[in-house]
């Protein structure tokens, strides 16, 4: 049940009020029973429209563009981006949606609305089919693949006003290097070049492709850049090819330091940093700033070879700086130590913009010399924040407040502390006693961390990690939750490093990672249902003295068209080390009655609190494939399981896995799916998890209009139990069995895209359920649906 759901942006709420939600069963069990009528009206509508309304009378709408090439080398996506002419846009690989909203519009009305989000009819140009011709010769010939031919085929329909055209591709063979002759003016340049492998990228044998020369080319640049020569550039490398030599090979000589029209050698020499100056500029500092501009600096500090100018708004110590430079005086120019030292800044998130330039030192000097100028913009050093946000758990609505304090700058050396408080309330609608009980579930919290630039611990350590951009994180919390089932505490404590490997990997490593947790106030009705099951353990106090490592390997970036992975994985093990101490202290015991069954279980306590002893995984892994720029196609995978053994028998509640909700299998309600085939008692409120999570999503991503996503998903997964104690039927993972009791599950939804956020609502529909006896748990196509088989989710951003 759900009666009101907020969202907000900025300072502004939003608020969708939907009475019941029998009312939206008892309309998808009327789409369910009159689906036929249904997706007939609906066909009715969306192709009442002629899609040659807009084309002039004696003109083709194209239809269809085709390439067909007979050479599985050559990417044939990549190809069609060479026409020049391309058939409207689709979604869900056929309909051209754009186009039928713009013909939903008049022809009397120039501005319509529906005109601007949709798009005009494509109007078969045949002059451009010859210059796509000469465009996918082009582009082979650059592959080296210099007698390939394009033969077009043009198809009119007269009745329906569509034109169709096919592209075929033959390509011939594919032209190959035979030699490479080597021609660098410089002696120096010529040893480092031959003691690098840039050398062997091009090779006898290679195919001609103008693009591994152009990959070559960078790739000198860099070497030489890296070796100090500040000036070398992309025009002092260049190729001559010969074909004519040889049948279908290429004799191609590369000249560095000089083209073959050069008749003297120009002179290269490598550059030296001499001196760094360091400008802090105030915040009403436009981003354009020229960097010759001279600003007013009420301090100037000097040491060794730097020089820092900073103003009073902001003021930061010395050695901050020291510790950002992956740059040293006296040290040979490389451009990937200026790229590093740019990632350096930039990490801090203390700085709106971030400029480094070099320049020779003004007074003459003899040796080879750079300067390097450094220009800082701060953001505002502190900052408080109040968010107001909708809360959705397994389809209970409530809300949030969040305090947030923010200083960028708590010691002068750009150390971030955050401050939070939140509260939030719940509805879960139960009946008490004949009492309906509202917003039963509260929660207060609060939360502090300071992040610091820097690795504390031995000096070797220090050592280790000085050009991985470090941090090191301390963070303190303290959380109160009233629940109708019971009230938990929760302090945490926490501590560890985060660095950077590359632009695209990072680390994460907790030393300690400590939380205890307190529960009391138990519903009696909830011990009743729980009291003969394994899992009560679960809800027992306890304590978690663990360690974590998590590496992430992300290629996604924000507001690009390309293709991504992303890749995550965690390890934690915990009470490893108090097990170590209690055994070697010979500690006592305590000994309580085993929750599984007759007996008792031993075990060791701190502060009073039996400690957990696990080890736990997981893998996610998420592919983004970019069909263009209104569809997309993301896949998800994960697996990840947690071995209790030693101390506690059982994984904390905390740390077991669940599945279903917004951002699991959509079908199901968060909580109320596994494990295994286990089927939980009717009305129980939905608390599944486990020891085991098996996962994958695919989902279609297809833009309708302005701020309007729509999607097409489907998940499959399950959870499992790993302790053989677990006595929920049908919970235990066995591995002949387990792919038995995938569940699956496919929907559609929408995505609301308003900047700051997206909004998310999904309709996730069951296709087989493990926990059904009949048809292997099938439902398609063995019964009739109802509307237990439909989940409705809210959630702020993509599922993955």
């Amino acid at each position: 049940m759900f009666q009101i759901y907020c969202f907000h942006l900025k300072h502004f709420i939003i608020f969708v009020e939907i009475k019941n939600v029998a009312l939206i069963r008892r309309a998808i069990k009327y789409l369910i029973n009159y689906r036929k009528l249904t997706v007939v009206a609906l066909a009715a509508f969306l192709f009442s429209c002629s899609p040659v309304k807009f084309v002039p009378e004696d003109r083709y709408l194209l239809n269809k563009v085709e390439v067909e090439v007979d050479n599985s080398t050559i990417n044939k996506e990549e190809a069609k981006l060479q026409i020049r002419q391309k058939e409207n846009y689709k979604i869900l690989g056929f309909a051209k949606f754009y186009l039928w909203m713009y013909n939903l519009s008049s022809k009397k009305k120039a501005n319509s609305w529906l005109k601007k989000i949709g798009e005009p009819p494509e109007v078969f140009d045949e002059s451009l089919v010859g210059a796509s011709e000469a465009r996918l010769k082009q582009y082979l010939g650059n592959k080296g693949f210099f007698r390939a031919n394009v033969n077009t085929d043009v198809m009119v329909n007269e009745n329906r006003r569509k034109a169709n055209v096919r592209y075929k591709v033959e390509t011939g063979e594919q032209y190959k290097i035979r030699k490479v002759n080597y021609h660098i003016s410089d002696s120096t340049l010529k040893v480092l070049f031959f003691n690098d492998s840039a050398k062997a990228f091009i090779r006898p044998g290679t195919p001609f492709d103008f693009s591994l020369l152009e990959q070559q080319r960078s790739k000198i640049v860099n070497l030489f850049k890296n070796e100090g020569y500040y000036y070398f550039s992309k025009d002092e490398v260049s190729y001559l090819a010969d074909s004519s030599l040889y049948e279908k090979e290429v004799v191609l000589d590369l000249y560095i330091g000089s083209s073959p029209e050069q008749s003297s050698e120009k002179k290269f020499e490598p550059y030296s940093l001499n001196h760094f100056y360091i400008s802090v500029l105030p915040g009403s500092v436009p981003v354009s700033a020229e960097s010759s501009r001279f600003w007013q600096f009420s301090d100037t500090i000097r040491w060794e070879n730097h020089t820092l100018f900073s103003n009073p708004e902001i003021r930061y110590r010395p050695r901050l700086f020291d510790s950002m430079l992956q740059m040293k005086n006296g040290s040979l120019y490389r451009l990937d130590d200026a790229r590093h030292t740019f990632d350096a800044f930039n990490r801090l998130r203390q700085f709106r913009f971030i400029d480094i330039q070099f320049s020779e030192p003004e007074m003459p000097v003899d040796t080879n010399l750079l300067d390097c100028h450094i220009r800082l913009a701060p953001l505002s050093k502190q900052a408080v924040s109040f968010d107001v946000e909708g809360t959705n758990t397994s389809g209970n609505l409530g809300m949030a407040g969040n305090v947030n304090f923010q200083h960028r700058n708590m010691f002068r050396g750009a150390e971030v502390l955050q401050l939070n408080l939140k509260g939030a309330i719940e509805r879960q609608q139960r009946t008490n006693k004949n009492v309906t009980e509202y917003f039963n579930t509260r929660e207060l919290g609060s939360e502090m961390s300071l992040t610091i630039p820097k690795i504390l611990g031995t000096r070797k350590l220090v050592d280790a990690f000085w050009n991985l951009l470090p941090k090191t994180i301390f963070t303190v919390g303290y959380n109160y939750q009233r629940r109708p089932e019971y009230t938990r505490t929760i302090s945490s404590l926490k501590f560890g490093y985060d660095w950077m490997t590359s632009e695209y990997r990072k680390h994460t490593w907790n030393l300690l990672d400590f939380n205890m947790v307190t529960l009391y106030q138990f519903d009696p009705s909830f011990i009743e249902m729980i009291k003969d099951l394994y899992i009560k353990s679960s809800f027992t106090d306890h304590l978690i003295f663990a360690m974590n490592y998590s590496f992430v390997h992300n290629t996604h970036k924000l507001g690009t068209f390309q293709n991504y992975f992303y890749l995550r994985f965690n390890v934690e093990s915990a009470g490893n080390l108090l097990y170590l101490l209690s055994e070697t202290l010979d500690r006592k015991q305590t000994q309580v009655v085993d929750s599984s069954g007759p007996g008792t279980s031993e075990f060791y306590t701190l502060f009073k609190t039996r400690f957990a002893q696990y080890i736990k995984s997981d893998l996610e892994f998420r592919y983004g494939y970019i069909i263009d720029k209104y569809n997309a196609i993301v896949g998800r995978a994960f697996f990840g399981a947690g071995l209790p053994y030693g101390n506690f028998d059982v994984l904390p509640f905390e740390k077991k896995y669940f599945t279903g909700g917004a951002n699991g299998i959509r079908a199901w309600q968060v909580r109320a799916l596994g494990p295994g085939t286990y089927k939980a008692p009717e009305n129980e409120y939905p608390n599944q998890s486990s020891d085991i999570k098996l996962e994958a999503n695919l989902e279609y991503r297809f833009k309708l209009m302005s701020f309007l996503e729509g999607a097409l998903f489907f998940d499959a997964g399950n959870i499992w139990a790993i302790n053989e104690k677990d006595n929920r039927p049908g919970a235990q993972f066995k591995l002949n069995e387990f792919y038995k009791q995938l569940a699956l599950g496919t929907g559609t939804g929408f995505r609301f895209d308003f900047n700051y956020f997206i909004f998310r609502l999904d309709l996730g529909m069951k296709l087989r359920d493990p926990s059904q006896e009949a048809d292997n748990g099938w439902i398609i196509g063995h019964r009739k649906y109802t509307g237990d088989d439909f989940n409705i989710s809210f959630a702020i951003g993509y599922p993955f």
